[in-house]
């Protein structure tokens, strides 16, 4: 359990929500999908669903109901335009019983000033103004660009693995609370990472979609000679490049506003990180798998989407369907100009 000080700075995160604001307000932001997917995943599920959560219902939602409830959080910020559409009934449940909660729109269509009001509205009901937070988004100008910098190790020099990329692009969304902590760890790694040889494996790949809830899968990928670089959502989670300011790095997240603006991002890591292929993960009972569909029409090389439910290591079959996608890819020709 967390002790009570702790309880009372914290706030849970259904998702990306503009985290300046928080930090302004001197909350500490825990963003509840990092907690659930790196602590005890089947026990939040069970939890939830002990509750009265029913087993159709998407993992990530049911583990991030059980996670609040094993921290004892007092606060939780859910996305309520812009991101599961379960989240609004997870809101619901949480009032219920009695936790404080609050909510975070992304406007459709993605427009400036209705954005700008939002993250406006968003500071006043936690005691901070749009200058405050701008005020932190410029203080933490520093790590995203130390980010910016994993990421191009990552694509340009293979100094830094899919998966240790997935993993500190992923922790941007919070900085764990501790941004201070977050940029010192950063900076060790970094010199870390640069001192490693450069390297270049025979495939590289894109992962698109929401983080994988199945454990194991980078690994299998290297192990067959294909590398990771290119996440699409955990870079977007790390508001990658940083922007000239506050409104314009939340209208930049391709997140919350649909696929096409997904789909120009994709394009364009296609072509610049010269991918040759693409594995898109979907969520069971997830409304982003019917856009598979568009995806695949757009893109100009192979994808191969894999679908889970519930936490725990690759599969079988999903191995199976893996390793034939790498030989088909391996055998394609490349134009690595």
């Amino acid at each position: 359990m967390v002790d009570l000080p702790d309880l009372r700075e914290r706030v849970g995160l259904t998702g990306t929500v503009p985290i300046e604001v928080l930090y302004a307000a001197g909350r500490r932001p825990l963003d509840l999908n990092n907690v659930f997917i790196t602590g005890r995943p089947l026990d939040d599920i069970h939890a939830a669903e002990s509750s009265g959560f029913p087993i159709n219902c998407c993992s990530w939602i049911k583990g991030l109901y059980g996670v609040a409830r094993r921290l004892g959080l007092r606060d939780v910020v859910g996305v309520a335009q812009g991101d599961c559409s379960n989240t609004s009934a997870l809101l619901e449940i949480w009032a219920s019983e009695g936790l404080g909660v609050y909510d975070f729109e992304y406007p459709v269509p993605p427009l400036r000033p209705r954005l700008e009001a939002s993250i406006a509205d968003f500071a006043r009901r936690f005691g901070a103004t749009l200058d405050q937070a701008e005020q932190v988004r410029r203080r933490f100008e520093g790590i995203r660009q130390l980010l910016g910098r994993l990421d191009e190790l990552t694509w340009q020099t293979g100094q830094v693995t899919g998966l240790e990329n997935h993993l500190w692009l992923i922790g941007a969304s919070d900085f764990g609370g501790d941004p201070d902590d977050y940029l010192a760890r950063l900076t060790v790694f970094l010199d870390q990472a640069r001192a490693r040889p450069e390297t270049q494996t025979p495939l590289r790949l894109g992962y698109l979609g929401i983080p994988p809830i199945c454990d194991g899968l980078y690994e299998f990928l290297e192990s067959f000679g294909a590398a990771v670089v290119f996440n699409e959502f955990q870079r977007q989670f790390a508001m990658l490049p940083p922007a000239r300011d506050l409104v314009e790095q939340y209208l930049a997240y391709t997140y919350p506003y649909g696929v096409e603006a997904r789909i120009d991002d994709i394009i364009q890591a296609v072509r610049t990180r010269r991918l040759d292929g693409l594995i898109h993960y979907v969520q069971s009972f997830c409304f982003r798998h019917i856009q598979d569909r568009l995806i695949r029409e757009a893109v100009s090389v192979p994808v191969l989407t894999l679908e889970y439910d519930r936490p725990g290591r690759l599969d079988g079959r999903s191995r199976t369907r893996l390793e034939a996608f790498l030989e088909l890819l391996h055998a394609a020709p490349r134009n690595r100009a």
